[in-house]
């Protein structure tokens, strides 16, 4: 089932996806949850900072799961993943930085390192609730279209767009680096909740085929529309423009 939750800014969808993620843990002390990076989720992440500097909620028992990590970038690159995650979030909440985990950029072998990391989701016993950004080409994760949905952590070349998009991070578009680690289709779906933030008028087209087209690698997201759960989606009116035309009644 997809719920949609419409909010006029950006800022008031982002409060409300804390408050989805905050509820999970609330309910489950212990919850293993899976985080995302870029722009999409920066406003939830400090309403979260904010509720748990106000005793609001805790993540000392959390544990936490990336999707993905640039190759090539070390946890101290101003750029990578695991940098971005802590100055966003984790330095500023109560969360054990042992249990907060991420693919490595620097593995030897990173096929290996895929293993690695679908054995570490697995000792965890899942993921209660999965955060997630999309594309402008449908990605989640860093699943770009394909002709196949992946199932468990990939190895990825990362398409033009992709590069593109990231390029306003880096210093020049020369320095975005070209592949990627992620997890796979199979294992976001295998999550017992999935929550999906986008805003703007660039997201409206794409989310519109993520939440109503067919069903295909093409657009990665579309398979949300046979997840096991329930996927909420937080997003801004822009961003819910096309459905609003389209599919007036999806809407409240």
């Amino acid at each position: 089932m997809i719920k949609l939750i419409c909010r006029k800014t950006e800022k008031e969808a982002s409060l409300a996806a804390a408050n989805v993620m905050a509820d999970v843990v609330r309910n489950n002390p212990t919850a293993v949850i899976g985080l995302a990076t870029g722009s999409s989720p920066i406003n939830m992440y400090k309403e979260l900072i904010r509720m748990c500097s106000a005793g609001e909620i805790s993540f000392k028992n959390v544990k936490s799961v990336n999707l993905d990590e640039y190759v090539g970038l070390s946890p101290d690159h101003d750029q990578s993943y695991a940098y971005f995650m802590n100055e966003n979030l984790f330095k500023h909440i109560d969360i054990d930085k042992a249990n907060t985990n991420l693919p490595s950029g620097l593995a030897a072998d990173p096929a290996a390192e895929c293993k690695r990391y679908d054995d570490v989701i697995a000792s965890m016993g899942g993921v209660d609730i999965q955060l997630l950004g999309i594309g402008n080409n449908g990605h989640i994760g860093f699943n770009e279209p394909d002709d196949h949905f992946s199932k468990t952590t990939i190895l990825v070349d990362l398409t033009d767009s992709t590069i593109d998009a990231n390029a306003r991070f880096f210093a020049s578009r020369d320095l975005v680096p070209t592949r990627a680690i992620s997890m796979g289709i199979g294992q976001i779906m295998a999550a017992k909740k999935v929550l999906l933030v986008a805003f703007g008028k660039g997201k409206a087209d794409i989310l519109e085929k993520a939440v109503f087209g067919p069903v295909t690698p093409a657009v990665p997201a579309s398979i949300l529309q046979f997840f096991h759960g329930e996927v909420i989606i937080c997003a801004d009116e822009d961003a819910l423009s096309v459905i609003r035309e389209k599919h007036p009644d999806a809407l409240c």
